[in-house]
């Protein structure tokens, strides 16, 4: 017999009747099926570590009132089926008491295993810097990809790839911070120009102590570069302050922003790889208003 959430997910996806699947639109060559928990291995390559406490537990709760309402992605493994996406929903299917759960079984080769997931936490913002570095950082060094086919592959700017890539340059400590949302990327890539590990722990818990910006880390290591004592001065003028204000933005976007002021109006630049990287800077920019 299934339970009720199962059997409100079988009658969302494949009709009351369990056979004529609605509203579900299946790639060529995959197949919806309603598979028992037990028959599906985790995905060993999932990016994600880290799932927030409270949204999990409304997630376990919604999965009982209403069962799962979107099928995870799986491939077949020998007598059973391997994870591709979904983690959250088949944890969550486990904790609330379900014994099956909906799929779309497909065929995924397996150095596309770890893209797939990576793509779908990515698009939901559901990793946290570090674990998206670590991520990156797998697909690099297992399947020999570059830094450009791997910005290619994922929609994101080279750029973007190579500055979350440096967050992994942190020391351990600070980078728990970071993927316990504690400190932001920005901040981070900010400690990072200190090159200096000691600076980066006592910058790190001063942030986190006084409630520093960005901004203001920034004038601060900007300032732990200069002779004690003095104003930061940057030569260049006008040009050196441009550059500044690029990199700030870029920093706060994830991706390489240029400035330049002609003689009645300015231009500012806004690189991106691909429409899924520009609808991402839009939500950013949206976000940040």
């Amino acid at each position: 017999m299934i339970p009720e959430g199962d059997r409100n997910a079988v009658d969302v996806f494949f009709g009351s009747d369990s056979k004529q699947p609605i509203g579900v639109e299946v790639a060529p060559g995959a197949r919806l099926a309603q598979l028992n928990l037990d028959q599906i291995t985790p995905n060993p390559q999932q990016p994600r570590t880290v799932f927030e406490a409270d949204a999990f537990a409304e997630l376990v709760h919604s999965i009982r009132e209403f069962g799962v309402l979107q099928p995870i992605v799986v491939r077949p493994l020998g007598a059973g089926y391997e994870l591709i996406m979904g983690e959250r929903r088949l944890r969550a299917s486990k904790e609330a008491g379900l014994v099956s759960i909906p799929a779309v079984v497909r065929e995924t080769a397996d150095e596309n295993m770890l893209r797939d997931a990576l793509l779908e936490n990515i698009h939901r913002a559901n990793l946290n810097p570090l674990e998206e570095a670590s991520a990156y950082k797998q697909m690099l060094e297992d399947f020999g990809t570059t830094q450009d086919q791997l910005a290619d592959k994922l929609g994101r700017s080279r750029p973007q790839i190579t500055n979350t890539l440096r967050l992994l340059k942190l020391p351990m400590d600070v980078q728990d911070k970071v993927a316990a949302g504690v400190l932001s990327a920005g901040h981070a890539r900010a400690l990072l120009s200190t090159n200096d590990e000691t600076t980066m722990r006592e910058l790190a818990n001063r942030v986190i102590r006084e409630g520093i910006s960005v901004r203001g880390l920034e004038e601060i290591v900007s300032g732990a570069k200069s002779k004690p004592g003095k104003a930061t001065i940057r030569p260049g003028g006008k040009q050196d302050m441009l550059k500044e204000l690029a990199e700030e933005v870029g920093d706060h976007l994830n991706t390489v922003v240029k400035i330049s002021i002609g003689r009645k109006k300015g231009q500012m630049v806004i690189e991106f790889g691909n429409l899924v990287d520009l609808r991402r800077i839009i939500q950013d920019i949206k976000g940040k208003n």
